[in-house]
């Protein structure tokens, strides 16, 4: 936790550390694949680097909007529809996060 917090102090500043309602940091990354990779930085600099594995709750039912589309934009008011995927597509980006990234579930 507090290797994660320097981690996107350092990217991001001081400012980015600020805690979320549910406990957790909520920095401006710009894609989830971001989100990992400060996670794997962290997990390293705290020398954890083939010990832990990550567990993803991805709380997909608050981006699917129905017909087989995932709104992966979807806090954006107005998003411009960029970010809508299949199902095929989100899990496609799953299995590629798994090779990327040592996530367990």
């Amino acid at each position: 936790y507090h290797h994660l917090k320097a981690v996107i102090k350092g990217r991001f500043g001081l400012d980015a550390t600020a805690v979320g309602d549910e406990g957790g940091f909520a920095p401006n990354i710009l894609n989830n694949k971001d989100a990992l990779q400060l996670i794997q930085e962290a997990i390293s600099k705290a020398g954890y680097t083939g010990k832990i594995e990550i567990g993803m709750d991805v709380a997909a039912s608050e981006f699917y909007k129905g017909s087989n589309v995932y709104d992966l934009d979807f806090k954006t008011a107005n998003n411009d529809g960029s970010q809508k995927i299949s199902g095929d597509q989100l899990r496609d980006m799953y299995i590629e996060f798994c090779k990327d990234f040592p996530i367990t579930s």
